[in-house]
């Protein structure tokens, strides 16, 4: 008798994006007709040279081989606390920095060490798929927030509060949006605090994009001021995109040193320590690419710029519903179409890769995820045309 894999994870979905990819597996494509792959969301450029000049010499170094603390280099937590204080102007220190391998796995262990099977989570849809996912993988139960298409993505206050029960052990944001886009205001923040505050709940907040903002330096909440934000906040990170080090695998938590007691035990069982190397990466980038970063993300806003000019009418029916920091979330015109179908066809004849809308959540048919940081400038007026001519 063959041995059973665990009951839960079978109900959960597979990875989506390699689902997606499947799609075009085996396919070539024709240099007057690329492929245009806007499913996962991935930096267009390689990273910085000075930063693979600075990995290349440490890479020699024996000590870079072994494991750092278990919540990570030191010298990374301290220039990331104070890179965090700048620009929330708060008062984070480095024992509130736990570095991970990756915000995936910040996000992970942020919900085991909220929360356990039966226990829920509130997530406003349109979700990030992962976290979905890693919420059913773990028996916890996630309760949707309806899509607010009315404010551009940013979910209603009302609708959070009134799914907030006895069981409910965190709020879960993301801002940017991943897959709208979306930038939450301040006061939208705030009131989601005081809304988890008086509930005795977790603000998870995950900024992965906030580099990418159009309004850098002006802070995008502070919620770091507060002399109590120990209490409700939890802050997720990622140095993926905004250095270009996706495969590096580093991203961090931010947290009250209660919550850290129960993460550092997570970690150590699952990684033990973020990639070494990863780390060295990420404090380089903290402490000498300001010029590179600041380069990047107004390329990443003229992008996006580039996009919104391509819908500024509809174009061909498809609408753009909100927009930012990586991404856009267009609205499909092909009533009784599904969002999958509209995906798949989109791939086999108009050589696009995106992502259905129902990759990220229920109710979400009508709309698709374009990760327009993937492609260079010029290619984003050529998505535009391709959708001008598809047919379904």
């Amino acid at each position: 008798m063959q041995f059973s894999t665990n009951a839960v994870l079978r109900t959960v979905s597979a990875p989506p994006i390699a689902h997606a990819h499947r799609w075009i597996a085996g396919r070539t494509f024709p240099k007057d007709r690329p492929l245009l792959d806007v499913s996962q969301a991935v930096p267009s450029y390689a990273p910085a040279q000075d930063l693979q000049r600075f990995l290349a010499e440490e890479i020699q170094k024996p000590g870079t081989a072994l494991y750092t603390q278990i919540a990570g280099l030191p010298v990374l937590r301290e220039a990331l606390a104070a890179a965090l204080s700048l620009d929330y102007a708060g008062r984070i220190q480095a024992e509130n920095i736990a570095i991970t391998a990756g915000g995936n796995e910040a996000f992970s262990v942020a919900m085991m060490a909220l929360a356990g099977p039966g226990d829920e989570v509130l997530l406003p849809l349109p979700y990030y798929f992962n976290h979905q996912m890693w919420l059913q993988t773990l028996g916890i139960a996630p309760v949707y927030v309806p899509f607010n298409r009315q404010s551009g993505g940013t979910p209603d206050i009302d609708a959070i509060a009134s799914r907030v029960t006895p069981r409910t052990r965190a709020l879960v944001l993301v801002t940017p949006n991943n897959p709208t886009g979306a930038v939450y205001a301040p006061e939208f923040l705030e009131q989601c605090f005081d809304l988890c505050q008086q509930a005795g709940i977790a603000l998870v907040l995950d900024e992965t994009y906030k580099d990418f903002r159009d309004d850098v330096g002006v802070p995008p909440h502070r919620l770091f001021s507060r002399p109590d934000w120990e209490d409700v906040l939890i802050h997720l990170y990622s140095f993926s995109k905004v250095y270009a080090l996706t495969g590096f695998r580093v991203g961090s938590l931010t947290a009250g040193t209660a919550v850290q007691l129960q993460v550092a035990k997570l970690l150590d069982c699952i990684t033990i320590c973020a990639p070494h190397i990863g780390q060295l990466a990420a404090w380089y980038g903290l402490t000498h690419l300001d010029p590179w970063r600041e380069e990047k993300r107004l390329e990443m806003r003229a992008k996006k710029a580039a996009l919104q000019r391509v819908f500024a009418e509809p174009v061909n029916g498809f609408r753009l519903v909100s927009s930012g920091a990586y991404f856009g979330y267009l609205e499909h015109p092909f009533q009784g179409k599904s969002a999958f179908e509209v995906a798949h066809k989109l791939a086999d004849e108009a050589n696009i890769l995106i992502l259905p809308g129902s990759m990220f959540g229920p109710e979400q048919d009508a709309y698709l995820r374009v990760a327009f940081a993937n492609l260079d400038l010029k290619a984003l007026p050529e998505l535009g045309q391709r959708l001008e001519q598809f047919r379904i």
